[in-house]
């Protein structure tokens, strides 16, 4: 494909590509809004990106538009692709923007050219009728869309602040083929099937009240998930040498003036007063960590010092950004700082990655790896931040690892590795990371003494592995299906007495399970033995067993296991070897 840039030039690339991709979604969202101007000539344009997996566009209508428009939409859609418009380029200056804006009646548009510098060059794009003021890019014709589907409406506030006026976003997805787009509708389709807020509530998970917005409450079995989580990332920490710590949720804002957070992270922070000073409920927990590196003196004999933490944070998400447990108000951290010495950058670098890559390969994902470099709004000298990258590159080359840049996306502090991992049906999720920091250590004036004798600045790496366990459990509900493997269901035999004659000696069997650790319920309802296995499979247990006067005499028990169906009469102890094997 042609992709027609902001100056003008062209460029080709692929839809396999990211440039193509973008610019190909890029373009569709344009058509829709040419689509809905000539069905809808009062509505207004806001903006209209291209997103992961499709584009969405914010509009200003005059009436309630809903999902049953979407078909006159559609059809208007496909008139302009076959139209096969060119997409033209062209700047003006601001003055100019301006007049062709306020004669569109475009109040959106002309409220982001008045925040532009008087000199600045303004980059439209028009196809046919259709003037969009827009830095691309984009394709050269409209007829390259050959495959498209409006999916979803929502509602967006402008410019993302509740005190500006409610829009309505539109989403969709296009492809150059309808074989793609309709691959993709049925990963949609899939997707609804294993939406974690679906499965959390059906089988006992987790819950979301009301009263609590982006605050999960965990139920019995999704805490039995969650502790099974942190039990094998204390065994992974405890192997790699890590320390455990805690530190408090509430700390004072002098601390978060020294770490910077206050004054780049202040609207993400819940915030109280205590004693007449203001203090901040934690949104991270790396500034404790800092406080306890500090306690006391250190050698470079010590380093480098790991410390792990599994803090609850808190942040201020917008209400419109929150989405069952991807995306909450307050979630565990698995968090670790290592302090280390410039020379054992490298080692450790390498070290988490191993580590992340043990964990991800446990699960069964794959996953890709992008490197963020310094952003805008960030703290430090030049030098250091040319140090901390360097370190980062250098450690994923000498792993072999390939990787994307990311330009401009690091934390404020530092440059970091963001790993995002592809689940079952290919959908990416973004979660364990490493950010390498020069800079807390020096805010925070922490020290380790050399062996020169001299106080020298410890360089600290901040990493997670799950990155929010609530997350993780998420995207893990999403990724089994709330099929989980044998180890992390929190039922993992339910025992099925065929009626009341037999429950003590399928109670005798839960004994013996129970004794050798594992998770073990009881149906004892007085329901019919075929009603109690359509359960069992609803709730996703790994093996159900069947008691009745056969199994009882012979003192056996008939098995079934998940996606595997009758696996025929056995001894309890042939079970436990099946369940041994499989439950590593």
């Amino acid at each position: 494909m042609k992709i027609k840039m902001k100056d003008g030039s062209l460029k080709e690339a692929g839809f396999e590509e990211a440039l193509g991709k973008e610019a190909f979604r890029h373009t569709t969202a344009h058509i829709l809004a040419q689509a809905v101007k000539r069905l809808y000539p009062n509505t207004k344009c806001a903006i209209g990106p291209a997103i992961a997996d499709g584009f969405y566009y914010d509009f200003d209508f005059d009436f309630r538009f809903s999902e049953e428009n979407f078909a006159e939409v559609e059809a208007e859609m496909k008139k302009i692709v076959r139209e096969n418009l060119q997409l033209k380029h062209f700047t003006a200056d601001r003055e100019r923007a301006m007049q062709m804006m306020e004669k569109r009646g475009e109040i959106y548009k002309i409220e982001m050219l008045r925040e532009l510098p008087e000199n600045e060059e303004i980059s439209f794009y028009q196809q046919g009728e259709y003037l969009e003021m827009c830095a691309g890019p984009h394709i050269a014709y409209t007829s390259a869309v050959k495959a498209f589907k409006l999916l979803s409406i929502a509602g967006a506030y402008w410019r993302g602040s509740e005190k500006n006026k409610m829009l309505t976003r539109i989403y969709g997805t296009s492809f150059p083929s309808r074989e793609m787009l309709d691959e993709h509708l049925e990963r949609l389709e899939e997707a609804k099937k294993r939406d974690h807020r679906k499965l959390g509530k059906e089988l006992g998970l987790f819950a979301l009240f009301d009263e609590g917005p982006g605050f999960p409450f965990f139920l019995p079995k999704g805490l039995i998930l969650k502790n099974l989580l942190i039990d094998y990332w204390r065994k992974l920490h405890i192997r790699e040498g890590y320390m455990e710590i805690s530190t408090p949720m509430i700390l004072n804002r002098k601390l978060w003036e020294t770490s910077g957070h206050w004054e780049h992270y202040r609207e993400n922070m819940y915030t109280t007063v205590i004693d007449e000073a203001d203090f901040a409920i934690k949104p991270m927990n790396c500034p404790g960590g800092m406080l306890v590196y500090k306690m006391e003196p250190h050698s470079y004999r010590e380093l480098p010092l790991r410390i792990g933490e599994l803090g609850l944070i808190h942040r201020n998400e917008k209400s419109g950004t929150l989405h069952g447990l991807m995306r909450v108000r307050c979630c565990t951290q698995d968090d670790a700082h290592i302090f280390m010495m410039p020379e054992q950058i490298p080692d450790e670098i390498k070290g988490v990655v191993r580590l992340i890559d043990e964990v991800y390969s446990h699960f069964g994902f794959k996953y890709h790896v992008e490197l963020s470099t310094r952003p805008e709004n960030s703290i430090g000298s030049d030098k250091d931040w040319e140090m901390a990258t360097n370190g980062l590159k250098n450690a994923l080359d000498d792993l072999g690892f390939s990787y994307v840049i990311n330009e401009g996306d690091g934390a404020f502090y530092g440059p970091k590795i963001d790993f995002h991992l592809e689940d079952s049906i290919g959908r990416t999720w973004q979660c364990g990371t490493i950010q390498l920091d020069f800079q807390l250590p020096q805010r925070f004036e922490a020290e380790y003494i050399g062996e020169d004798g001299k106080k020298h600045r410890p360089i600290m790496i901040h990493r997670v592995v799950f990155g929010s366990i609530e997350r993780f459990i998420g995207i893990l509900i999403e990724h089994f299906a709330g099929k989980f493997p044998l180890w992390l269901s929190p039922v993992q035999v339910k025992i099925l007495p065929i009626s009341d004659k037999y429950i003590d000696y399928a109670e005798e069997i839960q004994r013996e399970l129970e004794k050798e650790g594992m998770r073990c319920e009881m149906d004892k309802r007085a329901e019919k033995i075929g009603y109690k296995i359509r359960t069992a499979q609803m709730e996703r247990v790994p093996y159900m067993l069947i008691v009745g006067e056969r199994e009882m005499q012979d003192k056996k028990i008939s098995v079934r296991g998940r996606g595997k169906g009758d696996l025929g009469s056995m001894s309890l102890h042939q079970l436990l070897e099946i369940l041994r094997g499989e439950g590593k």
